[in-house]
């Protein structure tokens, strides 16, 4: 059994699911890559069991083949090589041969039914329980790029270290919480035909993130697992089999109090004041927020050391003071840092604050919340 492939084809082909490829893992067998020939089709397949990925292109086979290679081993030496046509001599002796002009290099294979089963998520299984919905590639990669920072990295409640995902007749809602902020960001560019709530693990969306580009991506969704397929490649995540806590429970609906601020110039006082408070158990930056001036402090009691700023604002309400996590709020305005201005919206130093743009994007609703932390601690 032969058959040849472009090298440069072939190293884009595997650096798109290499990614699947787990570094460490008490079962060996998912270090490797299944390489499936049919019918003039090479598909390649890696798994780590929770997400899948898959990839196809067309040669020349006389025959069908299934076997497993070094993921790792395969990977880097096509990646080696120059441009060239690498000719694929698949042995009887579990060895196959690569074959440039100029090389020759041997590897082992394993029989490919040894391999765990790759689920398959499509139109004719599970026609009952299928969802399928149509996003463009970028819509879905600055979803995940707005929300994916707020998942939480606590095991106790799995469903919060994902991303839900909400279909609805408003449209496609990313949902991520950790309990000390909150992002809800609604894509209404795409009204779905059915309304049901799916939690992607932080692996799969972690991914995704690097394999999206501006072309459509097709989903399909049923009750284990999502299916999203780009032109040339497919990724397949098992979801997390648990409800996703009630997110709209923990925005408030009372926070009449709008502070205005320029992004920039608060995201830099903040990171400066970080200086102060990174130390400390609750990291605490300090807002006194007044009409004109928002008055930024934090304090560092172990080394002597403090800092204060005073960035313009505008705010509609009496004086208040109210304390945050400076890395939280770090986080959320590191990813708000397109937006030229912000709102803060409040209603007491004790209560949860949300944070948005001032200028929508068209047919996106993105909203940010942070728990506040008490400063007579």
């Amino acid at each position: 059994m032969e058959f040849k492939v472009n090298s440069k084809e072939l190293e884009k082909l595997l650096s798109k699911i290499i990614p699947a490829v787990p570094t460490r893992t008490p079962m060996p067998i998912l270090e490797n890559f299944l390489l499936e020939i049919k019918e003039g089709q090479l598909t390649i397949y890696a798994t780590d069991l929770e997400i899948s990925l898959k990839s196809s292109l067309n040669i020349v086979a006389e025959e069908d083949i299934r076997i497993i290679v070094p993921a790792r081993l395969l990977n880097d030496i096509v990646r080696s090589l120059k441009e060239t046509v690498i000719h694929f001599k698949i042995l009887a002796n579990k060895k196959i041969n690569l074959i440039t002009d100029t090389g020759k290099y041997t590897i082992s294979y394993l029989e490919g039914e040894e391999f765990p089963e790759i689920p398959s998520v499509n139109k004719e299984k599970n026609i009952k329980e299928l969802n399928e919905i149509s996003i463009n590639g970028m819509d879905l990669k600055q979803a995940f790029e707005s929300s994916s920072f707020a998942m939480s990295k606590e095991e106790m409640r799995p469903a919060m270290t994902g991303t839900l995902l909400e279909f609805t007749e408003e449209g496609i809602r990313f949902v991520t919480t950790d309990g000390h902020r909150l992002v809800n960001l609604l894509n209404k560019k795409v009204v779905p035909k059915f309304n049901q709530q799916y939690v992607i693990p932080e692996r799969a969306v972690s991914v995704l993130m690097k394999l999206l580009d501006e072309k459509e991506v097709n989903i399909y969704l049923t009750k284990s697992f999502i299916s999203f397929k780009l032109n040339d490649i497919e990724l397949i995540t098992r979801l997390i089999a648990q409800k996703y806590p009630d997110y709209s429970s923990v925005i408030p609906l009372e926070n009449e109090l709008l502070m205005k601020v320029k992004t920039k110039e608060l995201h830099d006082s903040i990171k400066r004041m970080m200086l102060f408070s990174i130390s400390s158990s609750t990291k605490k930056v300090k807002l006194s927020l007044s009409k004109t001036l928002l008055d930024i402090s934090a304090e560092d009691i172990d080394i002597g050391a403090a800092g204060e700023e005073k960035v313009a604002c505008d705010f509609n309400g009496e004086e208040l003071e109210i304390g945050f996590n400076s890395v939280y709020v770090n986080d959320v305005l590191n990813h708000l840092g397109s937006e030229e201005e912000i709102v803060f919206k409040l209603h007491s130093s004790t209560k949860a604050v949300i944070v948005e743009p001032v200028l929508k994007k068209e047919n996106i609703d993105l909203m940010m919340l942070l728990m506040p932390v008490r400063l007579n601690t």
